[in-house]
């Protein structure tokens, strides 16, 4: 298990440091320590990452110099469940108050149950499973960023309504590809249409996806829909293109990002559907923050899960600030507490707010793909094609089956 350096920031500034955290004093009583927990070195770093670090990092410093101290350190749980969770006992143990990003969803599970049982922290940008705010939801969780629910909807529906009323699947074999088949699937039935079958391949150790493109070729679905995310995405659609099943078939990219779309290239991705809950370019706060962070971040503007790791991690702080560093460190329920009783916004997501369930509520956006033609920068890769309320967007609080909502 790798730990990555350790950054200390107050007032506004950065020190780096190395090593395990210190033994208990005055100065860490009023000391916050946030841990990113994410993907370092397999298919989801560059969505995520080096990312969310950088991300988490910048809501330190734009939060400002409050009368304490931010310590933020990371480490890469390798997209394992049983590391992901020995690392946040681990952490917390040691004394670290808040556990941010956790992208794949088995590990975000995982670290769900740990900070309930620890009382402490848990703030998921990275996961995707829509469980994390239905019957596995906990009083110390906040989903931020987006879930399968919401990408179902948003872009499931919408290839429905264009005609794609028959659907196959390739889905990464976890928590997170089940749950974004299964939401989806409904969303096609729902809409009339049909699922016709799928296949499921191991993940994280697949890379060529040969033998699934020709079973989905062979089912004669009028779309492809791929329950994955990030590197196994952009391979499918490249192998699609490979096998010619783009000809026959719509591809529906469940889950894809900026990262993923300038990987795969404008030619070969232009006309893709994708939903998203952030855009550098949607507004001047957007744009703002971008600036802020461009050149700290492999000068590239924010993907939308590291844009959750800020949003997240400034709102956790205002918290912190509201009921005091003591309080804040005591229980890690009563901070998400305060989290929910307190409006949301920042300059990635704007105003919102954090529901009963723990999921915060913003817009969503179903982009499409530009032609390489109407790109005016490297950077340029979307246009809005509608937008959803987050009150639209996500699941109403009354379906999840979350035990913290009262009827």
């Amino acid at each position: 298990m790798t730990i990555a350096r350790r950054h200390l920031l107050a007032a506004g500034a950065a020190t780096a440091a190395l090593g395990g955290l210190p033994a208990g004093s005055r100065a860490q009583a009023n000391t916050i320590r946030i841990g990113v927990m994410t993907d370092m070195s397999g298919p989801y770093r560059d969505t995520t990452g080096p990312g969310s670090v950088v991300l988490s990092q910048q809501a330190v410093q734009d939060f400002g110099n409050r009368g304490f101290q931010v310590e933020v350190i990371s480490a890469d749980h390798q997209n394992k469940p049983d590391v992901g969770a020995n690392l946040a006992r681990q952490w917390f143990d040691q004394g670290v108050d808040v556990i941010v990003d956790v992208p794949t969803s088995s590990v975000g599970l995982a670290v769900n149950q740990i900070a309930r049982e620890k009382n402490k922290v848990h703030l998921n940008s990275g996961a995707a499973t829509s469980d994390l705010t239905g019957a596995q939801c906990s009083p110390n969780t906040v989903h931020w960023t987006y879930d399968t629910y919401m990408l179902a909807k948003s872009t499931g529906v919408a290839v429905v309504k264009a005609g794609g009323d028959s659907w196959f699947f390739i889905t990464a074999d976890y928590a997170f590809g089940h749950a974004l088949e299964r939401d989806t699937g409904n969303f096609v039935k729902a809409q009339g249409g049909k699922v016709l079958g799928t296949a499921r391949y191991p993940f994280p150790a697949t890379t060529d996806f040969s033998a699934f493109l020709l079973q989905a070729q062979a089912s004669r679905a009028k779309v492809l829909g791929l329950a994955n995310a990030s590197t196994d995405t952009v391979n499918c659609i490249k192998g699609a293109r490979e096998f010619g099943l783009h000809r026959s078939m719509k591809l529906a990219a469940l889950l894809m990002g900026i990262v993923d779309i300038k990987a795969l290239g404008l030619e070969a991705g232009q006309g893709l559907l994708l939903t998203e809950t952030f855009y550098w370019d949607l507004n001047d706060r957007t744009r703002a923050l971008t600036k802020r962070v461009q050149a700290k971040n492999q000068d590239r503007p924010p993907a939308m899960v590291p844009a959750g790791c800020y949003g997240a991690v400034l709102h956790y702080l205002k918290a912190v600030a509201d009921m005091g560093v003591a309080a804040a460190k005591a229980s890690g329920l009563e901070a998400v507490n305060r989290m929910k009783a307190m409006p949301c916004d920042d300059d990635a997501f704007g105003p919102g707010h954090i529901r009963t369930d723990g999921r915060k509520i913003h817009p969503a956006y179903l982009f499409e793909v530009k032609k390489p033609s109407d790109s005016r920068n490297p950077w340029d890769l979307y246009k809005v094609v509608a937008t959803t309320p987050g009150e639209e967007a996500f699941r109403p609080l009354s379906e999840g089956g979350c035990p913290l909502v009262r009827s």
